[in-house]
Order: structure tokens, then sequence, then C-alpha cells
């Protein structure tokens, strides 16, 4: 009787890696935050503590890599941010490598259809990307995501 080898399982550092726009900070991520805390759950938002010395952006990324779930918490100005739409590649980058990462995309106060489509609210917040050399892959991230089965928060008691 042969035995097949068992999978590798990455150790993570974190179990859920949380990327928002500031405008949800005070009024949903703070709150689902503590709530992942309250249950043990270890989880990363970007405005903690990145050590002296380190780039940001490379902390952040790094975070994403040795992190096992992912929500994307979408919101009117989610795609005005570059640093954002830096997060959301590097998560389906992961996304698409391995089955152990997972994402879960809420949509806090836009319809998942104009994340998709770049339209309506998220087409102003990401105008201001049309110029940058990465637009064309952070336009197709925002598609991707949006098509991912997720949370529409707008009928929502908070959302």
């Amino acid at each position: 009787m042969s035995s097949s080898p068992s999978p590798i399982h990455k150790s993570f550092t974190y179990d859920v890696f949380i990327t928002y726009r500031g405008d949800t900070r005070k009024n949903f991520v703070d709150h689902l935050y503590v709530a992942l805390q309250q249950k043990n759950i270890r989880a990363h938002k970007d405005d903690e503590r990145i050590k002296k010395g380190k780039k940001i952006i490379d902390e952040l990324l790094k975070s994403i890599e040795d992190s096992r779930f992912y929500i994307i918490v979408f919101s009117k100005n989610y795609a005005s941010s570059s640093w954002c739409m830096q997060e959301l590649v590097k998560i389906l980058e992961c996304h698409r490598t391995t089955r152990e990462h997972v994402v879960y995309p809420i949509f806090y106060d836009v319809e998942p259809f104009e994340v998709r489509k770049v339209t309506g609210v998220i087409e102003k917040a990401f105008a201001k990307h049309k110029m940058h050399a990465s637009a064309q892959k952070w336009r197709e991230a925002l598609r991707e995501a949006a098509e991912l089965a997720g949370w529409d928060l707008r009928n929502s008691f908070d959302g």
C-alpha cells in the first residue's frame, strides 16, 4: 500500500488581512477587527505599526503573503488609493497561486456591479489612476475580485 505524500501547508503569521480605505475605518473596519480579535483570529489591518526603517509597501505586501484569508472592504473611495490597488493585486496573485489563500470581498457602500465594471462611484475614484502604468492591471484586479462570492452590505443595518 503506497502512501501519497502529504501536502505541505504554510504556517501563516495572520489568519486575516483586511484591505480597506480610510472611509470605512471608524464605522466598519474597526468593529470587524475587534470582533475578529475577540474570537482569537489574528487579523492584520494596515494601520498597525510597521517596523522602523522598513519600507511600508514592502511590509504590507509581506503581511499579505503571510495571511491565510483576505477581506477586501470595497467602498466609494477604495479605488482612489494606489496603496489599496497594490494590495488588491498582491492578494489576487496569492489567491491564484495557492488554494490556501481565500478572498472574501465586502461591498460596503458600493454595488458589486460598479466594482466589476469600474463604473459609477468606483469609476470616479479610479479616474486619478488613468495614466498610471498599472491602471489596466488594477482595473482587471477590481473586476476579478468583484466576481468572487462576497457580502453586499448596502441593504444591511450598517451599510
